[in-house]
């Protein structure tokens, strides 16, 4: 499984866009935030989403989401977004994430993907990396 009890890390600034007009980081940013992460996630084992589009007929959608939100990011703060994979299936992989501010967790959230045949739109199973490590 990839990443299989690994936790990834990835850098994010707070800037003026993900705010609101009391500098608060808006609620749906989270997920933004935590987009980001997976894609960088990915991106380290080196995992290209078109490469895989193209070649394989195959990509990721998100099946569910569950978010908590815990304290308030604000603007200029450095977050920290983690991934790990929590539950994996043979068509979706579920992955428990979590915003922090200098440890403090921001928000977690536990997100399933579901990987879909481009084409049909149907699940398909995985791809084979994710049986690498």
């Amino acid at each position: 499984m990839i990443g299989s009890g690994t936790v990834f890390r990835w850098p994010i600034r707070v800037y003026y866009e993900d705010t609101d007009a009391g500098g608060i980081v808006y609620y749906a940013n989270y997920l933004k935030f935590m987009e980001r992460a997976r894609s960088e996630w990915l991106l380290s084992r080196g995992v290209d989403l078109a490469v895989l589009a193209h070649n394989e007929d195959a990509m990721f959608v998100v099946r569910s989401a569950n978010l908590e939100f815990l304290r308030p990011a604000r603007l200029s703060d450095n977050l920290e977004v983690s991934v790990q994979v929590a539950h994996q299936r043979p068509a979706s992989v579920e992955l428990s994430q979590v915003v922090t501010r200098s440890g403090e967790a921001l928000c977690t959230g536990v997100v399933r993907l579901a990987c879909i045949n481009i084409r049909t739109a149907r699940p398909r199973p995985l791809p084979a990396f994710f049986e690498d490590e």
